[in-house]
């Protein structure tokens, strides 16, 4: 009898866990219970990485934690969990399509603009109004 009532009771125990708010039922959206801003991930980050500047805060595509690109010298991505007590710093690679995510994001936030590149003094090789334009930096020293 005894036997019975704590195989019952552990079974309450499972289904009651896995019908539970804290369980995130397939395709809810995580960040409208787990929030982070640039100033509280900066604030955290603040004793690892102290002249780190963050850059930006976004869900990450694991949906546990949070994508944090930060600059410190020069840009990079950690990942801080939801409950804000653990720093990951390496990249996150999805292994069933084996694509590194943390490297394509890193890509995407060391894209540079060329619209942005200052050309007044530069040197134009060729017509000036050309449909595709090649910017090349050189260092004489």
């Amino acid at each position: 009898m005894r036997f019975l009532v704590c195989a019952a009771l552990a079974g309450a125990l499972v289904f009651s866990a896995a019908s539970s708010p804290a369980f995130p039922v397939k395709g809810e959206d995580c960040s409208r219970c787990h929030v982070l801003k640039k100033e509280e991930a900066a604030s955290l980050l603040q004793g690892v990485i102290p002249k780190a500047k963050v850059l930006d805060v976004r869900m990450s595509p694991a949906k546990t934690m949070w994508e944090v690109a930060v600059d410190a010298g020069r840009k990079g991505i950690v990942y801080i969990d939801f409950t804000k007590k653990y720093l990951l710093s390496g990249a996150l690679v999805d292994l069933k399509n084996k694509k590194n995510l943390t490297e394509e994001r890193l890509i995407d936030i060391n894209r540079v603009d060329p619209a942005r590149i200052p050309l007044a003094d530069a040197l134009v090789l060729g017509r000036s109004d050309a449909r595709h334009k090649v910017i090349v930096f050189d260092d004489p020293e």
